[in-house]
């Protein structure tokens, strides 16, 4: 949001455990990722706590969407999205990290 601000750009903020995109929206966004769609996943300690394979998640749409669904707290973030939520419709979206994409993603809008 920082950056945002510093960049003068207005933007939503979604709270994905509060309110977590559905299995529509988690395709969209994937189908829409600049990024390789396995970078949507953390690779974290839950992850491995649930014994996860990260090849299983490598170019893979469905196998990605699915577990999203099913498991929020493994969704990558910040997330960063150009286009209506709200609208069926593509959408544009990269992972947020390191910072210093943040700057590129909303300075190329």
């Amino acid at each position: 949001m920082a950056v945002a601000e510093e960049l003068g750009v207005d933007i939503d903020v979604v709270l994905y455990m509060k309110e977590p995109p559905d299995e529509a929206l988690l395709r969209r966004i994937a189908n829409g990722l600049i990024d390789p769609v396995g970078d949507l996943v953390r690779k974290d300690s839950q992850f491995k706590k649930l014994e996860l394979v990260e090849e299983n998640y490598v170019g893979d749409i469905d196998a990605v969407v699915e577990l999203l669904a099913r498991r929020k707290a493994l969704l990558q973030r910040p997330i960063l999205i150009r286009g209506d939520l709200e609208v069926a419709g593509p959408l544009v979206a990269a992972v947020g990290r390191p910072k210093e994409r943040l700057y590129q993603f909303i300075t190329e809008s």
